[in-house]
């Protein structure tokens, strides 16, 4: 299966999920070439932002299960760029 470039971006509102946010990013450390972790503390924020080579699958499935936490938003953008 293809592979494509992209980019995540996280919003953590609840620092409760930062767990489980620490837990997907281990699973899914395959796809992962670049993290940045911002604390905006007198927000009360945790933007991460990623950058990932992978299948759309892996993505998605990544994507979704983080879009599902309490407090998280997530947002991704890939490139048409495809390496196969």
């Amino acid at each position: 299966m293809e592979k494509r470039f992209g980019a995540i971006v996280i919003l953590l509102t609840n620092k409760s999920s930062v767990p489980r946010i620490n837990t997907l990013l281990s699973e899914y450390s395959d796809m992962v070439l670049g993290r940045q972790g911002i604390p905006i503390r007198e927000e009360g924020i945790h933007i991460i932002s990623l950058v990932v080579e992978g299948t759309t699958d892996q993505i998605n499935a990544f994507t979704g299960k983080v879009g599902k936490l309490e407090g998280a938003e997530v947002k991704s953008i890939l490139t048409k760029y495809r390496k196969g």
